[in-house]
């Protein structure tokens, strides 16, 4: 049974349940018995439950393809407001708030419970009732455990709310998976396709947050012709094509692509979704929005400490292994996603707040648990050997005022000349495959001083250690890049500023002993501990230590001189960071699940340092070769002491120095850096 008519057969059967809860939810928004702070917090979610059903009820009679932006932009006012700006200080969703308000053990539960009820607003502007239900007799269930409060109504509402989670992961489980493979699920893919694009009333049918951001550059993309559009879109779609081509793997055989894109770039995207089909491929349509507020995300990352044990996350398994069991042909079909990002605005370093809900030891190890499980049994049916990627950027608005000469820039950046630099990047490589070790030092206040084992070839006529790596998958160009061997590889790794995984470090310093992290610190918090809890949890992601999973070097000078002469370099996305320097990846390798399908380079070489000490060991328990994350770490040339090659016969050659390309054949990669 498609994916739709599962869903379609689920409203049915809530129907009923949803307008009788929707009653006593109407009676609670207008007047709840329960008095003070409570009450509040329980007017406020019913009344925004309230609205959700409101506005359902249109959806199934009218639809919103009529909708006016004007309209369009209320109701994104009324879901949205209370988390923009200083309004979220006074919100129920803010932890800090709710604790503040009906105490700190109940003001967390109650404040993410908020959370998960306001994080499935798309599900009813897709005209799913399911969600708005089970959210609202959960609600109405809390109510009355609140209501008569005794000695166990704090216990009683935890223990509600971990059933909740239980009993409903098929629901929330299995839609995560149909919402990546299946086709058949065309909202998103109808408002791509069918929108009138020249008005910007289609952005607010998505159901997410729509800013200036969204809205300034699809008025933006307006300005461009169709075939400004059409290049812009070629680019992006020749990557995902060239992916398959250049490693090997057989595009033919596969269905479905998947798309991921900011609102905003539809016309990009509509062209690009035509391109796709042009290649046989059905296309599933994932959209996003700029944050309502990066705090509210950050307090509310680990509320799953709340319900998280060993029965739910196995629970959660089962639901995963049913639902792509399910869906096994459409899964067997995926390609692999094409992406669009960006990038521009301000970096955002986070406060920490107490009241927040966050793992203790045991829950950490079974979150790492658990995303490493749904890896896993993911690529039991999307083969990592048979699937490819691409992904682009480009500036916001919120870049600042000379968006429109940095969107050129970047335009340029996205489509340099493929040849030029796979030409320059074979120099590097081939004085790379001579080295035993590379020691990269650091300058102009950066600490680096670090040793990165590389493998041994065992025929260089034939092989590499370094992958070519052009403006594919990856774009823009370009870098080269290798598996280090984790024995021997050894030092510290300092950048002075850095943006990773969204998040703002001051001062990172992580050492390394035998590829491994040994040691880690920062300075944006005057607490040792802090800086160490931000770090483990956003760069380690709870895991324990990490290997270098990559070592390359960026080529990319001409993204670097448009970063320094605009002053954005804290707001490049990492995509476009990595080709501006050396940059070492902590977590898994490059080949993750891809191990054994053999690539090679333009010259005909095969790239055989795909593995290294960690990761062989899935050829005896997977569950102890990967980390299920991979974080690119670059230092700045401007940072940039040195890049030597060490042989092991003690001889060395320079590939840069003192943040300049000194390796003959390569002095055209200075030439944007003139002037700096």
């Amino acid at each position: 049974m498609k994916y739709l008519e599962i869903r379609n057969q689920n409203n049915e059967e809530f129907e009923e349940r949803l307008s009788l809860v929707m009653e006593r939810i109407a009676q609670i928004a207008e007047d709840p018995e329960i008095q003070g702070e409570i009450g509040s917090y329980f007017r406020q979610t019913a009344e925004y439950l309230k609205n959700e059903y409101e506005l359902l009820q249109k959806v199934l009679t009218q639809g919103t393809s009529n909708e006016t932006a004007k309209e369009g932009e209320e109701n994104n006012q009324k879901f949205f407001g209370e988390l923009v700006g200083d309004s979220y200080e006074n919100s129920f969703a803010n932890p800090a708030y709710a604790c503040q308000k009906l105490g700190s053990e109940l003001g967390t539960l109650l404040s993410a419970i908020y959370h998960q009820i306001r994080n499935y607003l798309p599900a009813v502007y897709e005209g799913d009732n399911q969600f708005l239900c089970i959210f609202a007799e959960l609600l109405v269930e809390l109510y009355v455990l609140l209501e008569e409060q005794d000695d166990h109504t704090l216990r009683n509402v935890k223990e509600s709310f971990y059933s909740f989670m239980h009993d409903y992961s098929e629901y929330f489980n299995e839609r995560k998976v149909a919402r990546l493979v299946c086709p058949d699920f065309d909202f998103y893919y109808d408002i791509l396709m069918e929108s009138d694009l020249s008005e910007p009333a289609y952005l607010y049918r998505y159901g997410l947050y729509v800013s200036a951001n969204e809205l300034e550059i699809a008025n933006y993309l307006q300005r461009f012709s169709e075939e400004e559009i059409q290049a812009m879109a070629d680019t992006y779609t020749e990557g995902y094509r060239i992916g398959f081509e250049t490693t090997g793997k057989d595009l033919s055989k596969k269905t479905i692509a998947e798309v991921r894109y900011p609102l905003g770039f539809e016309r990009m995207m509509r062209a690009a979704v035509k391109n796709l089909e042009g290649l046989d491929l059905k296309v599933v349509v994932r959209p996003s929005s700029t944050y309502v507020n990066r705090q509210y995300d950050f307090d509310h990352k680990e509320d799953a400490a709340l319900w998280l044990d060993k029965a739910y996350v196995e629970r959660g398994l089962e639901v995963y292994r049913n639902a792509f069991e399910k869906y096994k042909t459409e899964a067997g079909g995926y390609a692999g996603p094409a992406v669009v990002e960006v990038f521009g605005e301000e970096p955002f370093s986070p406060k920490t707040k107490p009241e927040n809900a966050s793992y203790d030891e045991k829950q950490q190890q079974l979150a790492v648990y658990q995303t490493s499980e749904f890896t896993r049994i993911m690529y039991q049916y999307i083969k990592g050997e048979e699937r490819s990627f691409t992904i682009i950027a480009y500036p916001l608005p919120t870049i600042g005022e000379k968006f429109d000469e940095i969107f050129a820039e970047t335009v340029k950046i996205n489509t340099l000349d493929y040849n030029l630099y796979q030409t320059m990047q074979q120099k590097i490589i081939d004085v790379l495959d001579t080295a035993d070790r590379v020691h990269i030092v650091g300058t102009n206040g950066n600490k680096t001083d670090l040793y990165v084992k590389i493998y041994d070839l065992k025929d260089p006529k034939k092989e590499t250690a370094f992958e070519n790596c052009v403006a594919d998958v990856n774009i823009p160009v370009g870098e080269v890049f290798t598996s280090p061997v984790l024995k021997g590889t050894e030092g510290k790794l300092h950048v002075t500023q850095v943006y990773l995984n969204e998040l703002n470090y001051e001062n990172l310093e992580i050492d390394f002993k035998d590829g491994m992290i040994a040691a880690y610190t920062c300075t944006n918090f005057e607490k040792e501990e802090e800086n160490r809890k931000y770090i483990q949890d956003n760069v380690l992601m709870h895991h324990e230590t990490l290997p270098m999973g990559e070592f390359a070097i960026g080529t990319n000078t001409t993204a670097y001189r448009m970063a320094k002469v605009y002053d954005i370099a804290d707001k490049l996305p990492i995509l476009i960071a990595e080709k501006t320097g050396p940059h070492f990846a902590v977590g898994d390798t490059c080949y993750t699940h891809d191990e054994d399908n053999m690539t090679y380079n333009p010259d005909g070489k095969a790239i055989v340092a795909r593995d290294n000490e960690v990761s062989a060991l899935r050829k005896e328990d997977v569950s102890k070769a990967y980390f299920n994350c991979h974080t690119d770490i670059t230092i700045p040339y401007h940072e940039l002491g040195a890049i030597t090659v060490i042989r092991k016969d003690g001889s060395t050659q320079d590939i840069i120095r003192e943040g300049r390309f000194v390796l003959p054949g390569t002095e055209e990669l200075n030439v944007p850096l003139e002037g700096l």
